[in-house]
């Protein structure tokens, strides 16, 4: 059977009544009817199918008089028994998307959202003839748009209210990606006021709410209890290290080897799994499904990061860049394809991003830009073995940090032209490059106060070497002689020059000339060359970089 792709159609019935290829997740809805959690909060990363799944949800459980039960035929939830069908089409249901709740102040925010809210009560205009004076005048405020924020904030709950009273069945709220509107506060500013008026919303319609079935919703982030969630005990989340969940959102290997043998290209599967795999969700692997799609309506040879074309990162690049994260020792071995052990907060506040360089790796594994080989508990604290999940996202991190030292340093020909005279242990020509970014990249340093400055320099450095991946390792911390060398800049064949660096801060009480020599000391001592040696660099450089502030000095020994 041929594939009839459906990229970007996010509606169930659109899909379904076109004939276009669904990978079915329908035992999702038994799953929830038989959950006993009363709201369900299901966090996954973007474009891994919660708002088709959202969209199934809503024809299976809204309440309508047209006879939807024909979108389902063929699929794992009409095989099971009566009472599953016994929830079809039973429910009064909202249903909300935040997605495009994206505006850069505060103020435009409200006026988005009262319009959305605006349009929820225009699908149920119908209840105007059964409210009282008080109630209908309520309504109205809010489909006119004239309501006050207070007034707006209890949508969800008086809604509600009104469909039971109104239909006889308690009420199904849907919301999908809640989170949107909370990730565009907090890169524009407006964090607090945001928090405050979703956290009104969400409560009054999802906790003791006596009219509610069931709330469900989804997002890529599960926000700190004290922020949006404050109060909410009923909630239950189910995050991409819980197993309950974890086949529905992405493919599975099954489902993958499923589509390429209906395309017709089984003997790409290798391919397919080194790039598009390597998430693991509650331990299954599971495949970025966009990126899966993309590649077999293209009918291209070679894979494409498909995933990093999509909207989404200026989060990532707001974290790792601006913040002055930069390409730090452990993204390098990351990178490198190596893992790093950190501990995970499922319940981060976006507030404390800033302040806590470390929530950067609960972050992105959230996000999708790592996976969890493997995670335990230790002392109350979560711990994880992070790794980069697959060749489509490190191509963009690569992506990211190349862009990011071509506007740091003023170009490609720039950078390269540092490589050249690093490799050719230049420390002057070296020292002159890394000054100018220096002096022109005031933004990064103002930023880098939010960790040790050591970090800030070293992953700069790293930064500016991700153009040598093809010919050189790049090696951060690793060992050699008698220690641990700052940077290596090993070759990967033999007889090509080989670069050792240290990296130091002028100390308190200490001048850049004694950092210097200390530095070039600590390399010859502790023999950090011998890495160089045994894989056959040469020449080897042994080259000292020193800063102090924005300034930096640079030798050669």
């Amino acid at each position: 059977m041929a594939l009839r792709i459906p990229m970007g159609v996010s509606s169930f019935r659109k899909l379904r009544e076109a004939g276009l290829t669904y990978v079915d997740k329908s035992l999702l809805i038994q799953n929830i009817i038989d959950d006993p959690a009363e709201v369900l909060l299901l966090p996954r990363p973007r474009r891994f199918g919660k708002t088709l799944n959202l969209s199934m949800l809503r024809c299976f459980f809204e309440r309508s008089t047209e006879p939807l039960w024909p979108l389902f035929a063929g699929l794992f939830i009409e095989k099971t028994d009566e009472s599953c069908r016994a929830h079809f089409q039973r429910y009064p249901t909202l249903a909300l998307t935040f997605k495009d709740i994206k505006k850069d102040s505060w103020e435009g925010c409200l006026s988005a959202m009262s319009m959305l809210l605006a349009d929820l009560c225009e699908e149920h205009r119908y209840l105007l003839g059964g409210l009282s004076e008080s109630e209908a005048a309520w309504f109205k405020a809010i489909l006119s748009r004239q309501a006050n924020q207070a007034e707006c904030e209890v949508v969800l709950k008086t809604l509600s209210r009104h469909l039971r009273r109104h239909h006889g069945e308690r009420v199904v709220i849907l919301l999908d990606e809640y989170d949107t509107p909370l990730h565009h506060a907090y890169l524009k500013g407006y964090y607090e006021e945001a928090v405050s008026f979703f956290r009104n919303l969400l409560s009054g319609g999802l906790k003791d709410n006596d009219h509610l079935y069931k709330g469900v919703l989804t997002g890529i982030l599960r926000v700190a209890k004290d922020s949006i969630f404050t109060g909410l005990n009923n909630l239950d989340v189910q995050t991409l290290l819980s197993p309950r969940y974890a086949p529905y959102f992405g493919f599975t290997e099954p489902e993958v080897e499923d589509l390429l043998r209906q395309a017709g290209r089984l003997e790409r599967q290798p391919l397919v799994q080194r790039w598009y795999n390597g998430y693991l969700f509650g331990g299954q692997v599971i495949y970025n499904p966009w990126s899966v799609l993309e590649y077999l309506k293209r009918d291209e040879e070679e894979p494409a990061p498909y995933w990093g074309d999509t909207s989404g990162n200026e989060l990532v690049r707001e974290l790792l860049i601006s913040q002055g994260l930069g390409l730090g020792p452990e993204m390098e071995a990351l990178m490198r394809g190596d893992t790093i052990e950190r501990p995970i907060n499922e319940h981060m506040a976006l507030r404390d991003l800033r302040d806590s360089p470390d929530s950067i790796w609960s972050f992105l594994l959230f996000t999708g830009y790592l996976k969890a080989v493997s995670h335990r508990r230790q002392d109350r604290v979560h711990y994880a073995k992070l790794a980069i999940p697959n060749e489509e996202v490190l191509s963009i991190y690569e992506t990211l940090f190349r862009d990011w030292m071509r506007r740091a340093l003023g170009g490609d020909r720039r950078r390269e032209e540092f490589l050249r005279v690093l490799l050719q242990g230049d420390a002057a020509a070296c020292q002159g490059h890394v000054q100018h970014w220096l002096l022109s990249s005031a933004s990064f340093w103002d930023t880098a106060a939010f960790q040790p400055p050591e970090r800030f320099y070293h992953g700069f450095v790293l930064g500016l070497l991700v153009g040598l991946g093809s010919r050189y390792e790049v090696l951060s911390n690793r060992e050699s002689g008698h220690g641990r060398c700052d940077v290596a800049v090993v070759p990967r064949q033999p007889g090509q020059p080989g670069v050792a660096l240290e990296l130091k801060v002028v100390g308190e009480g200490e001048t850049a000339e004694q950092a210097l020599t200390g530095a070039l000391l600590q390399i010859e001592t502790r023999d950090y060359v011998q890495l160089l040696r045994d894989r056959g660099a040469a020449p080897i450089h042994k080259l000292a970089f020193v800063f102090a502030h924005k300034q930096v000095f640079a030798r050669r020994g």
